[in-house]
């Protein structure tokens, strides 16, 4: 029974911040919600038992979209001094996510301490049952091919955001790996001796 309560509500809030992703004005916030959606489709895998899914969507995409969100400002040129405001403004909605996620938690933790019996399609798994070496099984041999042309695709979109943050424009700093590698000490680092000077003077 709290299982399916469980479900219905971590499905809830999951549909709501993939709204507020869309309909989002602010770019923060936008991100924040993101990072609410991606943590309640962890909550949902851990209750599949697919823990492996789980750490795995948190690490990867929730520690990912910091830096999607850098290369969304890079590339479409965002007044990022209208985004960059005092952080208190958005202490509230922080506070209000982070909670959310804390609570969502403990009534995981507290599920599995129950270890009520899983109704519906779930089923336990026995035990010392790896879910990360059946996804590996399946993945690398039935659909190793979608496997290895989703990398490509991945490459390529990679290979995208850089050339497009790194277009020709006005004030653009770009990189000369030549004049790096032929630098000198002497080009760069320039001796200045102020206590001799400062003696000098006072004599």
């Amino acid at each position: 029974m709290f299982q399916a309560i469980f479900f219905y509500i971590f499905a809830v809030i999951l549909i709501g911040a993939a709204v507020g992703v869309i309909f989002s004005r602010n770019p923060v916030h936008a991100v924040m919600f993101l990072v609410l959606a991606f943590f309640q489709s962890a909550l949902l895998w851990l209750m599949a038992e697919a823990e492996f899914l789980a750490i795995v969507l948190v690490l990867v995409y929730v520690g990912a979209v910091m830096v999607l969100f850098l290369f969304v400002v890079m590339m479409l040129d965002i007044n990022v001094e209208s985004v960059s405001v005092p952080y208190t403004r958005y202490l509230p909605l922080g506070i209000m996510v982070a909670g959310l996620m804390v609570v969502e938690l403990l009534m995981i933790i507290w599920n599995r301490q129950a270890a009520e019996p899983l109704t519906g399609s779930f089923s336990r798994m026995p035990e010392g049952y790896s879910n990360t070496e059946a996804l590996g099984a399946v993945l690398y041999t039935e659909h190793v091919y979608a496997f290895e042309i989703a990398a490509v695709i991945l490459l390529l979109a990679i290979i995208a955001a850089i050339t497009l943050t790194m277009r020709k424009r006005p004030g653009l700093k770009q990189q000369n790996i030549a004049r790096q590698v032929a630098v000198q000490a002497k080009d760069r680092v320039r001796l200045v001796k102020m206590a001799a000077e400062s003696s000098e003077k006072d004599q």
